[in-house]
């Protein structure tokens, strides 16, 4: 990051908003209150997610619950990142961070809240010593899962004599996405600074909604997958007023609207290749496990059960078939993986009193374009940025068309010609 020459504390939050509610609410007032922040940046996911599924309602919708709740830019993590392994969306999501070329404060929730435990654990495995690969391997060559590996191999070289902690550190999701923030910041020697939030209310993984603590996204999206229409009524006190009357406004997505485009592409391309082995993250085991089982194809959503094995996890194999839906290949993944963010895409900004030095900021000092029109980003970026607009813009493209097949009477919007959102405060 290049030399300060401005004055104000800007934070940073990684996130999905999927959809926004409460807890979220809680970590931006905590940032304000607590760190002491000007200005708030949030990369968010877009219209699909890390877990490999479409994202309930768009980038759009959910940039504004961002912006309405008191974010003040909303920038898209680039959809190769986002739909990746939590190592891989880390990584990408610090290269936007810290070419921005502002932030002095990266704020995530965990399940430990911890900040030097963390800090201590994600070292060991950022730094890979020799003893640590040597513990690792050999628990991964007695049968044992990379996570279990992982975490035995950092307790034999811990001092920390609560061996318990270590291993819970290992095994909440919100935790395991921390390790891999503070690797990737160790990694590319960020000066960012790491803060943690301990994470409260329902778990994780919670698929029920209680009135008496903060809600999970995935209790949200269940009850409105359980719901028909658009009623939302169920969900006030769990999302802030604003952000409900938004998700009020929009049609739901899940796994199985993609099911007939899944479908198409996979026939399509086992006609076309003969199997799967080009696109990102898919071995050639899973290759042929997807052409063994793809004339039993009913839904998506039944075909990954059908593909799930003990080590394809449910999760692993989501992802998976939307690379292949999204035509993502390995050789664009290993080129963006090298050459890190290349483009900073605005999907939103809130003004005081008519105008953002948060904006200006950004444009003085990133090291990267910052891209307003997807249309202009295409002219200006070359090389992996471009690969990486292009993904974006055909994946919003995507779920557009998608979204249109639920929703009568309403026309496609084209991606190259959406507008950046604008809130005056």
């Amino acid at each position: 990051m290049q030399e300060r020459i401005f004055y104000m504390k800007i934070a940073a939050i990684i996130a999905e908003y999927n959809p926004f509610h409460n807890g979220h609410l809680l970590q931006l007032n905590t940032i304000r209150e607590t760190v002491g922040a000007d200005e708030i940046i949030i990369l968010m996911s877009g219209d699909f997610v890390q877990r490999g599924a479409p994202a309930v309602i768009d980038k759009y919708a959910r940039c504004r619950m961002a912006l309405a709740s008191g974010a003040d830019a909303v920038f898209e993590l680039p959809v190769y990142f986002a739909l990746a392994s939590a190592e891989y969306f880390a990584q990408g999501a610090v290269s936007l961070m810290d070419r921005l070329g502002v932030t002095d404060v990266l704020h995530f929730g965990s399940e430990c809240g911890d900040i030097s435990l963390l800090q201590d654990c994600a070292t060991m495995i950022a730094d890979e010593s020799d003893a640590y690969r040597r513990l690792l391997n050999h628990h991964l060559k007695t049968g044992k899962s990379f996570p279990f590996a992982r975490s035995e191999a950092v307790k034999a070289l811990s001092a920390d004599c609560n061996k318990e902690k270590i291993t819970e550190v290992f095994a909440t999701p919100n935790n395991i996405l921390a390790l891999e923030y503070l690797k990737a910041l160790r990694q590319q020697k960020s000066t960012v600074k790491p803060l943690t939030l301990q994470r409260t209310g329902a778990g994780f993984h919670a698929d029920t909604l209680s009135p008496k603590e903060l809600p999970s996204a995935n209790a949200i999206r269940k009850s409105l997958q359980n719901t028909p229409g658009s009623a939302v009524s169920h969900l006030c006190g769990h999302l802030p007023d604003a952000c409900l009357q938004i998700l009020k406004e929009n049609r739901f997505l899940f796994l199985d609207d993609f099911s007939q485009v899944l479908l198409y592409k996979l026939m399509q391309d086992a006609y076309l290749n003969g199997n799967f082995s080009r696109f990102f993250d898919i071995s050639p085991a899973l290759s042929n496990t997807i052409s063994a089982k793809l004339m039993q194809f009913t839904s998506f959503e039944t075909f990954v059960q059908l593909c799930k094995s003990k080590h394809l996890t449910y999760t692993r194999i989501c992802r998976s078939l939307m690379h292949i839906l999204l035509d993502m290949t390995q050789e664009h993944a290993d080129r963006l993986k090298a050459d890190g963010c290349g483009y900073a895409r605005l999907l939103g900004f809130r003004t005081k009193n008519g105008r953002s030095r948060l904006l200006n900021t950004i444009q003085e000092n990133a090291a990267i374009p910052v891209i307003t029109s997807p249309a202009k980003g295409l002219h200006m970026l070359t090389g992996s940025a471009r690969i990486s607009l292009e993904a974006d813009i055909h994946a919003a493209n995507l779920y557009e068309g998608v979204k249109a097949q639920k929703v009568t009477h309403v026309s496609l919007l084209n991606e190259l010609t959406r507008e950046v959102i604008h809130i005056n405060s």
